[in-house]
């Protein structure tokens, strides 16, 4: 039996959660998801003897199961997570896939990659130190990268005695600067990842508490993939003309749905050229359909013979975006080397990518007040800021509060091909008032 668009989207929001873990050194992530996946079950017994003889080898009479995480030699070795972890685990009522980030402040970077797609982040708390500053920083992340859903897991209650009062006060600071921040939901849970309370099993040390466990959250939080109500977006991967004397006219422009949902029948425009059609015929794995959606891969056929190639949009005609040079956005700097005004970069937006130049920086975001640094001239790794750039063509660009796909960018170093900066199309904090830059642009001023 098929299944419809209204179908998937329910199944989709009903089994599947992406989250991802942030926190500050020795907060404890590494230790959460090793408990949250052995209290689970989801820890295969091989895993699980590797991780017992690794804890006896240090001298530990417990197994340690942040090495379920800790996958790298020099994470084991230093006992700190340096890169991503993925890891897929599921219980009867969910599936999950999580990225465990970094807690370092030189790795905040990894924590766009691992939030960028999540729908819930997970910000860890040692109920020792309260809120600090790699707190705000990770906090300012999820909300610039439109995470639906925070939650805070205040860390180590078993070594403040299981005080409700700290943990009020750690709540109810975080809270509010998350609020500042424009964080739509916040929620607050007590939590040791290395005794079990609170992760998968409620404790019986803070009755005082009436909320759900970790687990418990996750399983139930409302996550909504509303496909019917999205902007339809197909970014061409790639145009298809076997030229066979079995399809001799066969034209089919091939990629990944990055949003909302496309009809045989349906007038189309092609950004950046402008030139309508209708869809013909949708291919979906060998098979002709009548409808596809996100995040199918597909074929798209039109009625007519229209110049596409990659990079093209194909989107509704009457839902699409503004093509335009000039790009202003919010980005996270995650390469080593600086960012500056009059930089001459690649814009990579989908399956398109670009000239560009940096015109201004107009503002730096500082997380301890949230305060802007007013025209810094540069961006250096972890910083969050707000650029002006000038693109060399055209682009369709929707804003990123509207599809966090098709409102994303990347910016990268054409020397050498290096990821630069991670931008969000129109996300923005106040900014000061532009000044004009004395650039030499060599002949890239567009």
């Amino acid at each position: 039996m098929s299944t419809t668009i209204e179908q998937f989207a329910d199944l989709s929001a009903t089994t599947l959660l992406r989250f991802a873990t942030a926190g500050s050194v020795d907060d404890g992530k590494s230790t959460l998801v090793g408990r949250l996946l052995h209290d689970s079950k989801s820890v295969l017994t091989d895993q699980l003897e590797a991780v017992e003889a690794a804890s006896a080898k240090r001298g530990q009479d417990a197994p340690d199961l942040a090495l379920l995480t800790d996958g790298l030699r020099a994470e084991r070795e230093q006992g700190i997570t340096i890169d991503v972890a993925y890891r897929y685990f599921a219980t009867p009522r969910r599936r999950f896939i999580l990225a465990d980030t970094p807690g370092h402040v030189q790795y905040t970077r990894n924590m766009v990659t691992g939030a960028s797609t999540a729908d819930l982040a997970l910000v860890l708390v040692d109920a020792r130190n309260g809120v600090v500053e790699q707190t705000r920083r990770h906090a300012a992340v999820a909300a610039l990268l439109r995470v639906p859903h925070v939650v805070l897991a205040v860390n180590k209650m078993d070594l403040v005695g299981y005080e409700e009062a700290v943990f009020a006060a750690i709540a109810e600071e975080f809270t509010t600067y998350a609020a500042e921040l424009g964080v739509p939901e916040i929620t607050a849970i007590p939590i040791s990842a290395l005794a079990g309370d609170n992760v998968v099993e409620p404790s019986a040390h803070m009755d005082w508490y009436g909320g759900p466990t970790v687990l418990e959250h996750l399983e139930t939080v409302p996550v909504s993939h509303d496909l019917t109500g999205c902007h339809a977006r197909l970014p061409v991967q790639y145009v298809i003309r076997p030229q066979t004397a079995e399809h001799p006219d066969y034209r089919g422009y091939a990629g990944q749905i990055a949003a909302g949902t496309f009809r045989v029948g349906e007038s189309v425009t092609v950004l950046p050229s402008g030139r309508t059609s209708k869809i013909s015929g949708i291919d979906l794995l060998g098979e002709s359909v009548d409808v596809a959606w996100t995040p199918q891969s597909v074929t798209l056929l039109l009625e007519d013979d229209v110049d596409i190639s990659r990079g093209d949009l194909i989107v509704p005609s009457g839902d699409a975006p503004a093509t335009t040079q000039d790009v202003e956005a919010t980005v996270c700097h995650v390469a080593d080397q600086p960012l500056a005004v009059g930089h001459r970069v690649l814009l990579k937006h989908g399956t398109r990518t670009v000239k560009a130049i940096v015109k201004d920086i107009p503002s730096r975001l500082t997380l301890d007040d949230l305060s802007l640094h007013p025209h810094p001239g540069q961006l250096v790794a972890n910083d969050i800021g707000r650029v002006k750039i000038r693109t060399a063509e055209p682009l369709p660009l929707d804003s990123y509060a509207d599809s966090r796909r098709t409102g994303a960018f990347i910016l990268i170093d054409p020397a050498d091909g290096t990821t630069l900066t991670a931008g969000m199309v129109g996300e923005s904090f106040a900014s000061p008032e532009p000044v004009k830059a004395d650039v030499d642009y060599d002949g890239w001023d567009f």
